[in-house]
């Protein structure tokens, strides 16, 4: 059972307008001018205020370590500096006035879009954010005359000791994420700039501009997800969310397994914490109906991309003439024939694996959403640590990619004329 991918008419939908900025930390929507200022405070010769002991700042992490800071202030602000009103020193440092976070200052200029990534545990969450990133930040971002780069210092740790160094030096598998219910979620705040080229217009052709867009990464953990109250509690970033990635392992679908090369091991504890994927994604869906008030039946704005993981699993004359074995063409568009034929080939397999309630779902739910197919390792790992091949992602870019297309960021093209 195949259909073509669903498409709006026309260009792509920009996403609905925000009217204040979403805090990536506590996920408040603060209008601008509730913006609080921080003030820089001293240093070497410089006169400013003294650390204080932020109370509201602490609460948030759980931990008074690092949380005495200069004092927080409020004002107008114009171009996004203020003077301390107790010290009288100029800061452009700003901070969330419910949580007391830092906001970059990339980030408050820029449409941010947060990006909640879901999954079940044996799904690949930590994995994919860590291959993704790098393939941004190096082959994807080259392709795209794109670059990204971490919105605060936070980020650039996390990233590094978390992501980075255990898996792409290392060569170790990442850890399944800790539950939301063991401290608070630490985002990965990115800003990406993409260096568009001026198209001609009224005999001449235009300068190229520069467009950006702040990208704000989640993954949660399975076991946060098995219940609303969970949810509710822990993962508001879900109301949030400006689009989502639901990562489902192929291995976690019984009927899949006549598809799954021999070689490959049953997962550990598969079936065994109640992470069906359907179960998980109706209680997102859930989460966004509250944010949006949209009735039972009406379709959510959010689009949504649905990834089969780990397709290097599958069978070889499984992919032999699949649309999921070719690699894109790399040419700084999406190509939306081949988008099509993923998107059509990864409903066949969801449909001959007794899955196909999963895309029945998805199309009355949501206004839009697309099916994808990646292998972020590109092998099947041993004894923990990455294949003796080294990490080598297939398509794992696709999902950001097509939502760069909806954010109208990324230009489609159908090479085939149709």
């Amino acid at each position: 059972m195949t259909r073509p991918l669903a498409r709006l008419p026309g260009a792509p939908a920009r996403l609905f307008p925000r009217h204040g900025v979403t805090c990536p930390y506590c996920f408040a929507s603060v209008a601008p001018q509730r913006i609080l200022f921080r003030c820089r405070g001293q240093a070497g010769r410089r006169q400013g205020c003294a650390p204080v002991l932020d109370e509201r700042l602490a609460a948030y992490t759980g931990s008074t370590a690092g949380a005495s800071l200069p004092p927080v202030f409020a004002a107008p602000g114009r171009k996004g500096r203020a003077d301390c009103p107790e010290c009288g020193v100029p800061t452009g440092n700003r901070a969330c006035p419910e949580c007391h976070n830092p906001l970059p200052s990339a980030y408050c200029d820029s449409p941010g879009r947060i990006v909640a990534l879901v999954g079940a545990k044996n799904a690949g969450k930590s994995t994919y954010i860590a291959v993704l990133l790098h393939e941004l930040m190096n082959r994807v971002g080259t392709e795209l005359d794109a670059s990204l780069v971490a919105c605060d210092d936070r980020t650039i740790e996390r990233y590094k000791r978390d992501f980075a160094r255990p898996l792409l030096e290392e060569r170790r598998l990442l850890p399944t994420t800790a539950s939301a219910a063991t401290g608070p979620r630490e985002p990965l705040v990115y800003l990406l700039t993409r260096t568009r080229a001026g198209r001609f217009r009224q005999g001449r052709f235009a300068r190229p501009r520069n467009d950006s867009l702040a990208l704000v990464l989640f993954d949660t953990a399975g076991e946060d997800l098995r219940s609303r109250e969970a949810t509710d509690l822990h993962l508001r970033y879900l109301e949030a969310a400006d689009a989502i990635i639901f990562l489902v392992d192929p291995l976690e679908l019984p009927g899949a397994r006549a598809g799954i090369a021999d070689t490959v091991p049953e997962p550990r504890g598969a079936g065994d914490d109640g992470d069906e994927p359907l179960d998980i994604i109706a209680r997102v869906t859930d989460a966004l109906r509250q944010r949006h008030g949209t009735r039972p039946g009406e379709p959510l704005p959010v689009p949504v991309a649905v990834a089969l993981t780990k397709i290097d699993a599958l069978r070889p004359d499984l992919l032999r003439q699949s649309a999921l074995r070719r690699s894109r063409s790399g040419a700084g568009v999406l190509d939306l024939d081949d988008r099509d034929a993923v998107d059509e080939q990864v409903r066949a397999l969801l449909h001959e694996w007794q899955a196909g309630r999963l895309d029945t779902y998805l199309g009355q739910q949501y206004a839009e959403h697309a099916l994808f197919g990646l292998s972020a390792l590109g092998g099947v790992p041993e004894d923990g640590r990455v294949g003796a091949g080294g990490v080598r992602p297939h398509r794992a870019e696709d999902p950001l990619l097509w939502l760069l297309y909806r954010f109208g960021m990324l230009d489609g093209v159908r090479p085939g004329g149709s």
